[in-house]
């Protein structure tokens, strides 16, 4: 039977609403709550299932898996050991247009994300996606826009697992109760660094008959094949070695850099706890820029008008972002003094400074500390208000079954993801950019609205 149809789906989500808690911005699930499902499982499609897909696949596996969605066949080989059963396709396109999918995963390379997560919306399909949700400002803004049309009819969330996990809540719970005082900027850092891209073109090499380059391409221009621009050099004479999964993710035609990629993660947190929406203005530094490659470091800088409602919140904020070795240094340059002895951190990798009127609170994944320490020997924690999630997919799969929303929904994700990406669009203007969020326009650089968009291929569009 087909659980999509209007009928069943209404029936999957009134049979079930009195024993589970639909998630809404801001609304708190009780850990011991259980997701009851009716013996009824979501006919699940999975687009992109090696690597980050493979994980995300197994992270919805309890539904069930009724299509696998890849560009390369090995990954689908090794997925069909377990899901014998499931449907094969090679376009996400055929994916969305199939009315017995009620909910797509989609793990693709950067560039298919927006399109491929639209047109599911589109098909009133409930959507996982990887970070970041989009390729460019306008792609992030589409996100949100499509969504906020479907909202309460389908769930959306981003891959953003750590915002699932304890230290990220307790922290955002220690700035909103005032920990620090009001936070008058937030440092976000990543030491992860890009090589350069050479060669710019890469030679033309045989197409396995294993592997949809077309496909692989999707939005992107039309160009030969070679392996290098998904996976690795070492397959053309000259090359340097592979450079792993991400490889892609260091030129702009198909990815976003280090600021796409782990800014998703890491700038989530203040985010979150300083209920960040439109910034008013950026600024990037970096490398020389140029059309083809990501930069090796960056520093980039957003500015904040203050919000209402929380007394520690209503101050204008400045949020900064670094990645890179030159990066590194310069946020160690003005954080060190800030926090003195309390912490050396160079020894921090990654991870968030928020500075308040009254000290500062570093954290990373795992772990955080108020400093200066003295000063917060006798500090009573505030009492937890977040209580610990269900767990990240099971977030996403409650929503799609309740009707209600994943913290991580497309309104708040893709907020997050504009934000980031307008870094990047400061870094290639090359200068301060005033934004005018409800206008979507550089007020004070029309030379730097191209960056906002791109060009798609016939067939692929937006």
């Amino acid at each position: 039977m087909n659980i999509y149809s209007p009928n069943r789906r209404q029936f999957v989500q009134t049979g079930i609403a009195a024993g589970a808690i639909a998630l809404a911005p801001r609304v708190h699930i009780l850990a011991d709550e259980k997701i009851t499902s009716a013996n009824e499982k979501l006919n699940m499609a999975i687009i992109g299932v090696g690597g980050r897909g493979g994980a995300n696949l197994g992270g919805v596996a309890k539904e069930n898996i009724y299509a696998l969605c890849d560009v390369n066949q090995g990954p689908i080989d090794k997925a069909r050991e377990r899901f014998p059963k499931a449907k094969v396709f090679y376009d996400w396109r055929k994916v969305v247009d199939d009315p017995n999918i009620d909910a797509v995963v989609i793990s693709t390379v950067d560039h298919h994300h927006a399109p491929a997560a639209v047109a599911a919306m589109r098909a009133d399909k409930h959507v996982y996606c990887e970070k970041p949700l989009a390729h460019t400002v306008l792609e992030a803004r589409a996100m949100q826009d499509e969504y906020k049309k479907r909202r309460g009819k389908i769930a959306t969330q981003m891959g953003t697992q750590i915002h699932a996990t304890g230290n990220y809540r307790r922290m955002v719970e220690l700035i909103q109760a005032g920990a620090i005082g009001p936070v008058i900027e937030a440092h976000v850092w990543c030491s992860r660094s890009i090589r350069a891209v050479e060669p710019a073109v890469l030679p033309e090499e045989q197409v396995s008959a294993n592997y949809h380059w077309d496909e692989w391409l999707g939005p992107a221009a039309d160009r030969p094949y070679n392996q290098g621009y998904w996976s690795g050099f070492q397959n053309w004479k000259g090359g340097n070695g592979s450079h792993g999964c991400l490889n892609w993710n260091r030129r702009w035609e198909f990815g976003n850099g280090v600021l796409g990629d782990m800014g998703s993660h890491l700038i989530d947190l203040p985010w979150w706890a300083l209920e960040l929406r439109r910034p008013l203005t950026v600024v990037s530094e970096g490398p020389e820029a140029n059309s083809i490659s990501c930069p090796s470091w960056q520093v980039a800088t957003w500015e904040h008008p203050a919000r209402k409602g929380n007394p520690n919140l209503e101050v204008p904020v400045k949020v900064v972002w670094y990645h890179g070795p030159e990066g590194m240094k310069r946020r160690s340059d003005v954080l060190q003094p800030l926090v003195g002895d309390d912490t050396v951190i160079n020894n921090w990798e990654i991870g968030v400074a928020f500075i308040g009127e009254k000290g500062v609170l570093v954290g990373d994944y795992g772990k955080h500390l108020l400093s200066p320490s003295k000063d917060f020997a006798d500090y009573q924690h505030p009492e937890q208000t977040i209580a610990p999630s269900l767990g990240h997919y099971n977030e996403w799969i409650n929503a799609c079954k309740t009707g209600g929303e994943s913290l991580c929904n497309f309104d708040y994700s893709g907020s997050l993801i504009e934000h980031n990406l307008l870094g990047n669009v400061a870094y290639r203007a090359g200068k301060k950019l005033e934004w005018d969020a409800e206008k979507m326009k550089i007020s004070n650089a029309p030379e730097a609205q191209q960056y906002l968009t791109k060009t798609y291929r016939k067939g692929w569009t937006l």
